[in-house]
Protein backbone atom coordinates (compact mmCIF):
# COMPACT_ATOMS: atom_id res chain seq x y z
CA UNK A 1 0.00 0.00 0.00
CA UNK A 2 0.94 3.76 -0.85
CA UNK A 3 1.65 5.99 1.61
CA UNK A 4 -1.86 8.17 1.99
CA UNK A 5 -1.60 11.60 2.97
CA UNK A 6 -3.26 11.84 6.43
CA UNK A 7 -5.49 14.94 4.65
CA UNK A 8 -6.75 13.11 2.27
CA UNK A 9 -10.56 12.99 1.80
CA UNK A 10 -12.65 10.61 -0.62
CA UNK A 11 -15.49 12.28 -1.61
CA UNK A 12 -18.10 9.56 -2.36
CA UNK A 13 -18.75 11.24 -5.81
CA UNK A 14 -15.34 9.85 -7.08
CA UNK A 15 -16.95 6.69 -6.01
CA UNK A 16 -20.31 7.26 -8.02
CA UNK A 17 -21.57 3.15 -8.19
CA UNK A 18 -20.36 2.30 -5.18
CA UNK A 19 -23.16 1.46 -2.06
CA UNK A 20 -22.12 3.96 1.13
CA UNK A 21 -20.87 0.57 2.87
CA UNK A 22 -18.51 -0.27 -0.56
CA UNK A 23 -17.71 3.26 -0.23
CA UNK A 24 -16.61 3.55 3.28
CA UNK A 25 -14.86 -0.48 3.06
CA UNK A 26 -12.75 1.16 -0.13
CA UNK A 27 -11.89 4.35 1.43
CA UNK A 28 -10.72 3.22 4.97
CA UNK A 29 -9.21 -0.26 3.49
CA UNK A 30 -6.95 1.67 1.39
CA UNK A 31 -5.33 3.69 3.96
CA UNK A 32 -7.87 7.06 3.61
CA UNK A 33 -8.49 8.57 7.08
CA UNK A 34 -11.83 10.76 5.63
CA UNK A 35 -14.84 9.93 3.76
CA UNK A 36 -17.17 13.16 2.48
CA UNK A 37 -20.79 11.99 1.92
CA UNK A 38 -23.58 12.78 -0.33
CA UNK A 39 -27.31 12.79 0.76
CA UNK A 40 -29.00 10.13 -2.10
CA UNK A 41 -26.87 7.66 -0.74
CA UNK A 42 -27.17 8.19 2.81
CA UNK A 43 -30.71 8.46 2.84
CA UNK A 44 -31.06 5.33 1.10
CA UNK A 45 -30.05 3.47 4.22
CA UNK A 46 -31.40 6.20 6.43
CA UNK A 47 -29.50 8.64 8.64
CA UNK A 48 -29.31 6.71 11.73
CA UNK A 49 -27.99 3.51 9.75
CA UNK A 50 -25.80 5.63 7.81
CA UNK A 51 -24.52 7.84 11.03
CA UNK A 52 -23.45 3.40 12.66
CA UNK A 53 -21.92 2.70 9.51
CA UNK A 54 -19.85 5.96 9.64
CA UNK A 55 -18.96 5.33 13.35
CA UNK A 56 -18.31 1.63 12.14
CA UNK A 57 -15.62 2.52 9.70
CA UNK A 58 -13.16 4.84 11.44
CA UNK A 59 -13.12 7.86 9.25
CA UNK A 60 -13.56 11.61 9.39
CA UNK A 61 -16.34 13.00 7.96
CA UNK A 62 -15.37 15.73 6.20
CA UNK A 63 -18.48 17.37 3.79
CA UNK A 64 -21.60 16.55 3.06
CA UNK A 65 -23.26 16.78 -0.32
CA UNK A 66 -25.12 19.09 -1.42
CA UNK A 67 -27.88 21.79 -0.48
CA UNK A 68 -28.89 24.49 -2.53
CA UNK A 69 -30.65 24.95 -5.40
CA UNK A 70 -32.36 27.57 -4.29
CA UNK A 71 -32.81 30.43 -7.08
CA UNK A 72 -36.60 30.17 -7.99
CA UNK A 73 -38.90 32.73 -7.30
CA UNK A 74 -41.08 32.55 -4.12
CA UNK A 75 -44.02 29.72 -4.24
CA UNK A 76 -44.54 26.42 -3.11
CA UNK A 77 -41.53 24.82 -5.46
CA UNK A 78 -38.74 27.39 -3.15
CA UNK A 79 -40.80 26.39 0.22
CA UNK A 80 -39.92 22.78 -0.76
CA UNK A 81 -36.27 23.65 -1.03
CA UNK A 82 -35.52 25.18 1.87
CA UNK A 83 -37.31 22.14 3.56
CA UNK A 84 -34.76 20.41 1.97
CA UNK A 85 -31.75 22.31 3.05
CA UNK A 86 -33.35 22.24 6.55
CA UNK A 87 -33.25 18.55 6.50
CA UNK A 88 -29.60 18.82 4.96
CA UNK A 89 -28.35 21.34 7.86
CA UNK A 90 -29.95 18.04 10.38
CA UNK A 91 -28.02 15.05 8.32
CA UNK A 92 -24.60 16.94 8.15
CA UNK A 93 -24.91 17.55 12.15
CA UNK A 94 -25.62 13.53 12.88
CA UNK A 95 -23.23 12.67 10.45
CA UNK A 96 -19.98 14.81 11.55
CA UNK A 97 -21.12 13.65 15.27
CA UNK A 98 -20.54 10.21 14.38
CA UNK A 99 -17.79 10.74 12.08
CA UNK A 100 -14.06 9.99 14.14
CA UNK A 101 -12.16 13.21 16.19
CA UNK A 102 -11.37 15.32 13.55
CA UNK A 103 -14.62 15.75 11.50
CA UNK A 104 -16.54 19.12 10.47
CA UNK A 105 -20.18 19.70 10.35
CA UNK A 106 -20.14 21.22 6.45
CA UNK A 107 -23.17 21.18 3.71
CA UNK A 108 -21.83 22.57 0.82
CA UNK A 109 -24.17 24.00 -1.40
CA UNK A 110 -24.56 24.43 -4.97
CA UNK A 111 -26.60 27.41 -5.08
CA UNK A 112 -28.49 26.84 -8.57
CA UNK A 113 -28.75 27.83 -12.02
CA UNK A 114 -31.14 30.16 -13.64
CA UNK A 115 -34.73 29.68 -13.33
CA UNK A 116 -36.43 28.22 -16.69
CA UNK A 117 -37.23 31.25 -19.13
CA UNK A 118 -34.88 33.79 -17.11
CA UNK A 119 -32.24 35.80 -17.88
CA UNK A 120 -31.99 37.83 -14.33
CA UNK A 121 -28.40 36.35 -12.81
CA UNK A 122 -28.50 39.13 -10.76
CA UNK A 123 -32.27 38.73 -9.56
CA UNK A 124 -31.00 34.94 -9.12
CA UNK A 125 -28.44 35.78 -7.25
CA UNK A 126 -30.51 37.96 -4.86
CA UNK A 127 -32.73 34.75 -4.34
CA UNK A 128 -29.70 33.03 -2.71
CA UNK A 129 -28.84 35.70 -0.19
CA UNK A 130 -32.48 35.53 0.43
CA UNK A 131 -31.98 32.14 1.23
CA UNK A 132 -29.48 32.14 3.18
CA UNK A 133 -30.85 34.88 5.74
CA UNK A 134 -33.55 32.12 6.28
CA UNK A 135 -30.86 28.92 6.61
CA UNK A 136 -28.48 30.52 8.48
CA UNK A 137 -30.54 30.51 11.90
CA UNK A 138 -31.06 27.12 11.40
CA UNK A 139 -27.20 26.17 10.63
CA UNK A 140 -26.36 28.05 13.68
CA UNK A 141 -28.41 25.97 16.01
CA UNK A 142 -27.06 22.86 14.52
CA UNK A 143 -23.44 23.82 14.37
CA UNK A 144 -23.13 23.42 10.38
CA UNK A 145 -21.28 25.39 8.36
CA UNK A 146 -23.11 26.56 5.00
CA UNK A 147 -20.32 26.27 2.22
CA UNK A 148 -20.94 28.50 -1.22
CA UNK A 149 -19.55 26.26 -3.96
CA UNK A 150 -18.68 28.60 -7.00
CA UNK A 151 -19.05 26.98 -10.29
CA UNK A 152 -17.40 27.51 -13.14
CA UNK A 153 -19.46 29.84 -16.06
CA UNK A 154 -19.91 26.76 -18.09
CA UNK A 155 -22.46 25.94 -15.30
CA UNK A 156 -24.54 29.31 -14.89
CA UNK A 157 -27.86 28.27 -16.30
CA UNK A 158 -28.16 25.11 -14.56
CA UNK A 159 -26.38 24.47 -11.63
CA UNK A 160 -25.12 27.50 -9.65
CA UNK A 161 -25.29 31.42 -10.58
CA UNK A 162 -22.08 32.24 -8.30
CA UNK A 163 -19.09 31.38 -10.50
CA UNK A 164 -16.45 33.13 -8.58
CA UNK A 165 -15.17 32.81 -5.44
CA UNK A 166 -15.39 36.41 -4.95
CA UNK A 167 -19.28 36.11 -6.02
CA UNK A 168 -19.37 33.55 -3.46
CA UNK A 169 -17.54 35.24 -0.28
CA UNK A 170 -19.80 38.34 -1.18
CA UNK A 171 -22.77 36.56 -0.29
CA UNK A 172 -21.34 35.10 2.66
CA UNK A 173 -20.42 38.84 3.72
CA UNK A 174 -23.46 39.27 5.89
CA UNK A 175 -23.05 35.91 7.41
CA UNK A 176 -21.24 34.94 10.76
CA UNK A 177 -18.27 32.63 8.83
CA UNK A 178 -19.08 29.91 11.12
CA UNK A 179 -21.73 29.95 9.86
CA UNK A 180 -21.78 30.63 5.91
CA UNK A 181 -18.23 29.90 4.18
CA UNK A 182 -17.02 28.97 1.56
CA UNK A 183 -15.66 25.99 -1.07
CA UNK A 184 -12.85 25.86 -2.61
CA UNK A 185 -12.88 23.79 -5.36
CA UNK A 186 -10.10 23.38 -8.30
CA UNK A 187 -11.98 22.63 -11.04
CA UNK A 188 -14.29 25.59 -10.80
CA UNK A 189 -12.24 28.50 -9.91
CA UNK A 190 -8.40 27.77 -11.24
CA UNK A 191 -9.34 29.91 -14.24
CA UNK A 192 -10.33 33.33 -12.04
CA UNK A 193 -7.41 35.62 -12.45
CA UNK A 194 -8.45 36.97 -8.89
CA UNK A 195 -7.96 33.46 -7.70
CA UNK A 196 -4.97 33.45 -5.09
CA UNK A 197 -6.14 37.33 -3.86
CA UNK A 198 -10.09 36.06 -3.81
CA UNK A 199 -8.19 32.90 -1.41
CA UNK A 200 -6.55 35.09 0.60
CA UNK A 201 -9.39 37.12 1.21
CA UNK A 202 -11.24 33.71 2.01
CA UNK A 203 -8.73 33.50 4.63
CA UNK A 204 -8.55 36.86 6.11
CA UNK A 205 -12.30 36.29 6.91
CA UNK A 206 -12.56 32.69 7.77
CA UNK A 207 -14.48 31.83 5.19
CA UNK A 208 -12.58 28.43 4.01
CA UNK A 209 -15.00 25.55 5.08
CA UNK A 210 -13.74 22.75 2.33
CA UNK A 211 -11.29 22.78 -0.05
CA UNK A 212 -11.90 20.34 -2.83
CA UNK A 213 -9.25 19.04 -6.04
CA UNK A 214 -9.33 17.41 -9.37
CA UNK A 215 -7.62 18.21 -12.20
CA UNK A 216 -9.21 19.65 -15.63
CA UNK A 217 -8.51 18.03 -19.04
CA UNK A 218 -9.29 19.04 -22.49
CA UNK A 219 -11.73 17.79 -24.53
CA UNK A 220 -14.24 18.30 -22.10
CA UNK A 221 -16.74 15.19 -22.20
CA UNK A 222 -20.24 15.64 -24.06
CA UNK A 223 -21.54 16.22 -20.49
CA UNK A 224 -19.41 18.51 -19.36
CA UNK A 225 -20.52 17.63 -15.57
CA UNK A 226 -18.21 14.65 -16.38
CA UNK A 227 -14.96 16.16 -17.01
CA UNK A 228 -13.47 16.14 -13.73
CA UNK A 229 -10.20 14.03 -13.73
CA UNK A 230 -7.56 12.52 -10.95
CA UNK A 231 -5.01 15.31 -9.73
CA UNK A 232 -2.17 15.55 -11.82
CA UNK A 233 -3.81 14.34 -14.94
CA UNK A 234 -4.48 18.10 -16.30
CA UNK A 235 -3.51 21.58 -16.55
CA UNK A 236 -4.14 23.00 -12.89
CA UNK A 237 -1.22 24.23 -11.06
CA UNK A 238 -1.78 22.51 -7.97
CA UNK A 239 0.89 23.91 -6.18
CA UNK A 240 0.38 27.46 -6.24
CA UNK A 241 -3.92 27.30 -5.06
CA UNK A 242 -2.98 24.44 -2.73
CA UNK A 243 -0.15 27.07 -1.15
CA UNK A 244 -2.56 30.03 -1.25
CA UNK A 245 -5.52 27.44 0.83
CA UNK A 246 -3.15 26.68 3.43
CA UNK A 247 -1.32 30.02 3.84
CA UNK A 248 -4.37 31.31 4.97
CA UNK A 249 -4.43 28.46 7.98
CA UNK A 250 -6.84 26.60 6.57
CA UNK A 251 -5.89 23.10 8.35
CA UNK A 252 -8.71 20.40 7.28
CA UNK A 253 -9.30 17.80 4.95
CA UNK A 254 -8.81 17.88 1.34
CA UNK A 255 -11.21 16.37 -0.99
CA UNK A 256 -11.11 14.76 -4.23
CA UNK A 257 -14.52 14.75 -5.71
CA UNK A 258 -14.57 13.58 -9.42
CA UNK A 259 -16.88 13.11 -11.81
CA UNK A 260 -15.99 11.12 -14.81
CA UNK A 261 -17.82 8.35 -15.86
CA UNK A 262 -14.50 6.13 -16.59
CA UNK A 263 -13.79 6.97 -12.78
CA UNK A 264 -17.11 5.63 -11.98
CA UNK A 265 -16.73 2.21 -14.21
CA UNK A 266 -13.22 1.58 -12.22
CA UNK A 267 -13.19 -0.82 -9.06
CA UNK A 268 -13.54 1.53 -5.97
CA UNK A 269 -10.27 0.40 -4.31
CA UNK A 270 -7.90 1.09 -7.78
CA UNK A 271 -10.17 4.62 -7.89
CA UNK A 272 -9.14 4.92 -4.23
CA UNK A 273 -5.84 4.04 -5.04
CA UNK A 274 -5.35 6.16 -7.88
CA UNK A 275 -6.74 8.91 -6.26
CA UNK A 276 -4.02 8.66 -3.08
CA UNK A 277 -1.55 8.43 -5.38
CA UNK A 278 -2.68 11.53 -8.01
CA UNK A 279 -3.24 13.42 -4.89
CA UNK A 280 0.31 12.37 -2.86
CA UNK A 281 1.71 13.44 -5.93
CA UNK A 282 0.19 16.79 -6.80
CA UNK A 283 -0.77 18.11 -4.07
CA UNK A 284 1.27 16.39 -1.34
CA UNK A 285 3.99 18.42 -2.01
CA UNK A 286 2.69 21.66 -1.22
CA UNK A 287 1.47 20.68 2.05
CA UNK A 288 4.89 19.20 3.32
CA UNK A 289 6.47 22.80 2.03
CA UNK A 290 4.33 24.21 4.65
CA UNK A 291 5.20 22.30 7.22
CA UNK A 292 9.02 21.90 6.42
CA UNK A 293 8.53 25.89 6.62
CA UNK A 294 7.10 25.84 9.70
CA UNK A 295 9.79 23.72 11.80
Amino acid sequence: MIAVDPRLSINQATLKYASLAEALRATADNGVQAIGLWREPVNEVGLATAASMLADSGLRFSTHCRGGFFTIPEGPARRAALDDNRRAIEETATLAAAGAPGSRAVLVLVVGGLPDGSRDLVGARSRVHDALAELAPDAAAAGVTLAIEPLHPMYVSDRAVVSTLGQALDLAADFDPAVVGVTVDTFHVFWDPQVLDQIARAGREGRIATYQVCDWKTPLAADVLLSRHYPGDGVIDFASLTQAVVDTGYAGDIEVEIFDEEVWATAPDEVVRRTAAGFGAAVSPSLRATVDSAR
